[in-house]
């Protein structure tokens, strides 16, 4: 089993927008077609609740809070239990799902992308759930740089983020400049001692 693909399902939950049915199929990509055709109305609200506790996870693991982000996806582990099954039609097709065979789509998908995440925390620890640092994004990723020292969701966001720093600097720097030549400066005549 791929377990990085199915922690990276977790973080496109994470990151997806929810709002209708349509949007929660826009979540799959082709090579779970099937999903996208099977899903429901009833599931929008599960996957919804799936995404905010999962989203806490990665709250929990980017401030240091270990045992919360293990705590949260221990429960998410009972809710969605994995139940590993080979499927396939012959020798050159099998594969291995995460549920028993008849299992609804949010319960497959949510225990593929709970699994996946819970052995992403077990090999490289709960630090390496970010949430991206610029203000304007909130989307959450996993670490995987060498030293631990990803601030970003993508490289647009780490850009976008140090224009804005710069101009905000430059910003402040020609505001000191205009304070400073605003501000009187004394004559020499008042400098002179009083005779």
């Amino acid at each position: 089993m791929n377990f990085d693909a199915y922690a990276r399902t977790g973080v496109d939950l994470v990151n997806a927008r929810l709002d209708d049915l349509d949007d929660l199929r826009a979540l799959f990509p082709d090579d779970n077609a099937w999903m996208r055709d099977e899903v429901a109305d009833r599931d929008v609200a599960i996957f919804r609740r799936a995404q905010k506790r999962l989203r806490d996870v990665f709250e929990y693991g980017t401030s240091g809070r270990d045992a919360q982000a293990v705590t949260e996806l221990n429960a998410l582990l009972e809710a969605f239990p994995v139940q590993p099954r080979i499927s396939g039609h012959d020798s050159s097709d099998w594969h291995m799902h995460v549920t028993s065979r008849g299992a609804s789509v949010s319960a497959e998908y949510l225990a593929g992308a709970v699994w996946g995440l819970s052995v992403w925390l077990c090999e490289y620890g709960s630090a390496r759930f970010g949430v991206c640092a610029d203000e304007r994004c909130g989307n959450v990723y996993l670490d995987t740089s060498s030293n631990c020292c990803r601030r970003f969701c993508s490289e647009r966001c780490a850009t976008r983020s140090h224009v804005a720093a710069h101009r905000a600097r430059k910003r402040a720097a020609v505001g000191e400049q205009v304070t400073v030549a605003a501000q009187p400066t004394a004559s020499v005549d008042s400098l002179s001692p009083v005779s």
